[in-house]
């Protein structure tokens, strides 16, 4: 009996445990999938939030502009200020390195030869690239918290974005569309030299688009409405960014083939005049012909030749022309002068005889 009861009471024991073990795994689970879901937006959230679609894989042309945006420039202000947060509104630097430290979105270094690689190798680990760019932060049971004044968001005057335009068969549509936005620092040395501007990160825009669908954006100085998100803002191609590289063959960038600041300007008008061209057409729509307005051009182009090369002419070559110019007017007046006279003669002779100049009137009517 006592072995049959020291049996019974060891079964309950291990029943206990396990009764006590199996209630603290489930809550491990269920807290790490609560983080999760704070961390993360679902897939149905993410579609709701963003106003762009993935871009397909299979599609028959694409072409793949880099562009750089200027934050002192008006049209792209929006995304600059406030500098610090005021109210509902920030600044997408401000938005984005929250979502990075709060693990909601991957950073993705900067690679030496500038190409996005959107790769777990690739992935930031959030803590390095603090204090890479030197932003103080307070890390509290693996949760990172960075204040409002350390975030160096009035240093951010440039971000690098990516767009890919591409012609997609299935639908017969032509798209442009941002994949990748980098931040671009600005800082000046120690004693005040020359700014340096340091690529911080890459974002794979899919990722961001959906906390960008949900941040609102005012755009304008005269209607303070915040009417539209930071992704419309994207999506709608509101930015005023320069290019400075293509996806080529060789990975150059302009400032690499291009010697001077003409050359750029010339260079970076032709690929846009490219990307016009290929979309006219393709919906079949012809370009203005410059010809026909380039002939009158041409024409008077030729006429003040001309008149800059008779004038350029010697004097004496210019009396002579002249001198003989007169003589020949003089030769045509007495030439005329001779001929009028004799019509005259004529006239007279025949009036001496009114039959004859009776039938002459008659035969001239």
């Amino acid at each position: 009996m006592k072995t049959k009861a020291l049996i019974a009471i060891a079964a309950l024991l291990l029943c206990a445990q396990g009764a006590v073990a199996q209630p603290k795994s489930r809550l491990k689970a269920q807290a790490e999938a609560e983080k999760k879901s704070e961390t993360s937006l679902s897939e149905r959230a993410k579609a709701q939030y963003t106003a762009q679609m993935p871009a397909p894989t299979d599609v028959v042309w694409k072409r793949d502009i880099y562009r750089t945006l200027d934050m002192t420039k008006e049209k792209n202000a929006a995304l600059y200020y406030p500098v610090e947060p005021l109210g509902d509104r920030v600044n997408l630097f401000t938005l984005v390195i929250r979502l990075v430290a709060d693990g909601k979105v991957p950073a993705y270094e900067y690679r030496s030869d500038g190409n996005e690689l959107f790769t777990e190798d690739n992935k930031y680990k959030v803590t390095d690239m603090l204090e890479k760019f030197y932003i103080y932060y307070e890390e509290k049971d693996g949760h990172i918290t960075i204040n409002d004044s350390d975030i160096p968001s009035g240093e951010v005057l440039s971000y690098f974005i990516k767009e890919s335009s591409f012609y997609d068969q299935r639908t017969a549509t032509y798209t442009t569309r941002v994949t990748a936005i980098c931040p671009v620092l600005h800082r000046s040395g120690d004693f005040g030299s020359d700014v340096t501007k340091y690529p911080m990160f890459w974002l794979n825009y899919d990722e961001v688009s959906p906390y960008l669908g949900m941040t609102p954006l005012m755009t304008s100085s005269y209607n303070n409405v915040s009417n539209m998100s930071i992704d419309d803002y994207f999506v709608r191609s509101l930015y005023d960014g320069d290019i400075y590289k293509t996806a080529n063959l060789q990975n150059k960038l302009l400032a690499q083939y291009c010697p001077t600041d003409t050359a750029m300007k010339a260079e970076q008008q032709r690929i846009e005049k490219e990307l016009v061209t290929f979309e006219n057409k393709l919906w079949g729509i012809e370009e203005p012909d410059t010809t026909a307005t380039a002939a009158p051009d041409e024409k008077e182009e030729k006429k003040a030749l001309t008149r800059r090369a008779t004038s350029r002419k010697p004097k004496a070559e210019r009396e002579v022309k002249a001198g003989e110019k007169s003589a020949e007017k003089q030769t045509g007046e007495k030439a005329a002068s001779v001929r009028s006279s004799r019509q005259r003669g004529n006239s007279s002779s025949n009036s001496s005889s009114g039959g004859q100049t009776l039938s002459v009137r008659r035969q001239r009517r």
